[in-house]
């Protein structure tokens, strides 16, 4: 079982929603959210590292998303390894015109 920390950032107006949105994803446990700011962090669990990047592209595909980012990961059982950052994951996929200044500060 690979356990992923995630940090997700929409625009304030969209917190509730996001919410809801990861939530109905599986393997997706909301920890904290801060309305004003549109931050949200939430675990993952997924079976292998392969279902953990997919999982986080499905994330990064929901509407309102600025940022979802991996801040930490958890190998568990896995017996997979990975040897570098898997090229999905270097991508640059943040839209910095989206990016509210208070984010920046």
């Amino acid at each position: 079982m690979n356990i992923s920390g995630i940090l997700v950032v929409v625009p304030p107006v969209h917190t509730r929603a996001t919410i809801d949105r990861l939530q109905a994803l599986p393997g997706i446990e909301v920890h904290h959210s801060e309305a004003e700011s549109g931050r949200i962090v939430i675990t993952q669990e997924a079976e292998s590292i392969p279902d953990e990047i997919d999982g986080l592209k499905r994330i990064r595909a929901l509407p309102d998303i600025i940022l979802a980012e991996m801040s930490y990961h958890y190998f568990g059982d896995d017996a997979e390894s990975m040897d570098a950052i898997p090229t999905e994951l270097e991508e640059e996929s943040l839209d910095t015109d989206r990016v509210p200044s208070y984010l920046n500060e």
